[in-house]
């Protein structure tokens, strides 16, 4: 006997985001799946005395949305704990904030915050501007992110608090920034910013109650973006460890799927590479899959540490030698790195923010495919900058292009990006219809919180259709690139769902996947693109309940 639905949705603007791409008006679910796809009276009659029927009159319903490279511990402390800095603040600025937040704490308090815009950061690398941090702190240490997540602006007893002088040498990977004369400015570039973050957790009294919060936050956050799926980017013992005790007390609001970290990160200490990822083989779940390692190939192109085919612009972002940028690993190096994830039924994400490392990941994955098939499951972040010649090779070679369009629109992070790679390089940005036109695969992926400070969805979803910035503007980037809004959809729904391995399970309204949706403020198809980022998520579904209200 078939059982009543639970719970029935008629009179939807139904995306269903399903492969045939039929509208729908209705669904049922039932025991936290959908059981039926169709038309409000014929779903209407199945229900029973005990089912609830929501009627939405007339708006629009969505598969929630599937974000494949979110940071959790990042974007949820970024909430939970620290302080707010506008990305477009001024280093006075940023200094009077902190002087604000520090009149609220005790005097031995850490002051943990950011986000510092890339264009600020290339200010503070003076004397001067540690000396004005230290005042407008009173002392205190404080630890303050860039936009990209990758760097760090210290003060000077956090420089004590990790154990460095001006005599320090600059750890392998990263650049204790110094002014003119040899003498430590507290900005710290890439791998040096990983023992401040230690020094900082070092503080933390009970990381297990901090974690709890933190991570409660960051579900709740995507929550209220319509985000019922999420790819955690760089996930470490911590995040296993919370992430499964909230689910087994059904307080886990969010699906995630991990991607255990190949070395030591800039953000968090702890176990990374073969540890880790033994580590992680303890856990797995309905909602916490163990499913990728992540694997660093270069830096940013801010500081000049992403792997370019073309030098960088002279005098631009940082002193940062050699002036093309460099990969972490070389060919034999990164493929043995794969080889272990691969071997361990892993698929791998990989960050190559440049055309030159973007080039040796796809050499590489072309070792592994001769070597293992179509089996692995390669994702390649962030596809900014990708030669002509290579786009056709995500098609060939399977890859996922894992794109964060949270990051191209006309913005702070694009004014720093215009000063340091060549014009040709920055209009050739983002290739995705050409992507798209070759058969390969594009995710779409928010990386909260570089970027930006919440990862809204629907400023992702418009920027990938106008390549403008939210409500439109004169400069737009690569707008030959611009997808349909069908296929922008896609991008954040059914297609990470695919490159998640969840497929099956999740990305589409479809009878037995998981219903997870999300009711939303307007049709999407009906208002104008440059309306589409005013766009609020009124409910959000997982499983069939509801894990967010808008009204609540």
């Amino acid at each position: 006997m078939t059982k009543t639905p639970d719970l029935i949705v008629v009179n939807a603007a139904v995306f269903t985001g399903d492969a045939t791409g039929a509208p729908a008006e209705a669904f049922a679910v039932t025991d936290g799946e959908f059981t039926a796809v169709g038309g409000s009276a014929d779903v209407a009659r199945l229900a029973g005395p005990e089912t609830t029927v929501v009627d939405a009159d007339g708006r629009m319903v969505m598969p929630g949305i599937c974000d494949v490279h979110t940071h959790l511990a990042l974007g949820g402390a970024s909430v939970a704990w620290d302080l707010s800095i506008s990305p477009h603040s001024s280093p006075e600025e940023v200094c009077q904030a902190v002087a604000t937040h520090a009149a609220t704490l005790g005097s031995d308090d850490w002051i943990s915050g950011g986000l510092v815009g890339s264009p600020t950061m290339e200010k503070l690398a003076t004397v001067e501007m540690l000396t004005a941090l230290d005042r407008a702190a009173g002392g205190r240490p404080v630890v303050l992110k860039d936009d990209t997540q990758h760097n760090r602006w210290v003060s000077s007893a956090t420089l004590k608090a990790m154990g460095v002088t001006d005599d320090s040498p600059d750890p392998e990977g990263g650049t204790l920034v110094r002014d003119g004369s040899g003498r430590l400015t507290g900005v710290l570039w890439e791998q040096a910013s990983r023992a401040a973050e230690e020094a900082f957790a070092r503080s933390v009294e009970d990381p297990a109650a901090r974690h709890r919060v933190t991570f409660t936050t960051a579900a709740q956050i995507c929550n209220r973006y319509g985000i019922t799926t999420a790819c955690d980017a760089a996930t470490m013992e911590p995040a296993l460890r919370t992430l499964s005790a909230l689910e087994a007390e059904g307080a886990l609001t969010l699906r995630v799927v991990t991607s255990t970290v190949a070395r030591p990160l800039l953000a968090e200490a702890g176990i990374t590479g073969k540890e880790l990822l033994e580590v992680s083989e303890r856990y797995g779940s309905e909602l916490l899959h163990v499913g990728f390692v992540k694997v660093f190939l270069d830096g940013v192109p801010m500081t000049r540490t992403a792997a370019m085919l073309d030098p960088y612009l002279p005098h631009a972002c940082s002193a940062h030698e050699p002036e093309s940028g460099e990969c972490l690993y070389d060919l034999d190096g990164l493929v043995e790195e794969l080889e272990q994830a691969v071997s361990a039924g892993r698929g791998v994400k990989i960050h190559a923010a440049g055309d030159a490392s973007t080039r040796m990941a796809l050499d590489a994955i072309a070792v592994m495919r001769e070597r293992h098939g179509s089996r692995p499951v390669f994702h390649l972040a962030h596809t900014e900058y990708v030669a002509p010649s290579d786009v056709r090779r995500f098609a060939e070679l399977d890859v996922v292009a894992d794109a964060s369009p949270y990051l191209w629109y006309p913005s702070i992070i694009q004014d720093a990006l215009a000063a340091c790679v060549p014009a040709e390089v920055v209009d050739r940005a983002w290739p995705l219809a050409d992507f798209v036109a070759s058969g390969a695969t594009v995710a779409a992926g928010s990386d909260w919180p570089a970027g930006a400070p919440l990862p809204h969805t629907w400023t992702g979803i418009e920027t990938m259709v106008t390549r403008q910035a939210p409500g439109g503007s004169e400069d737009a980037v690569h707008p030959a690139q611009a997808l349909s809004l069908r296929e922008a959809l896609l991008s954040f729904t059914r297609r990470p769902a695919e490159a998640m391995g969840l497929g099956e399970r999740v990305g589409s309204i479809e009878v037995g996947k998981s219903a997870d949706f999300v009711v939303l403020s307007q049709n999407l198809f009906d208002v104008e693109t440059h309306r589409i980022h005013e766009t609020t998520v009124l409910e959000t579904y997982l499983r069939g309940a509801r894990v967010y209200d808008a009204k609540a």
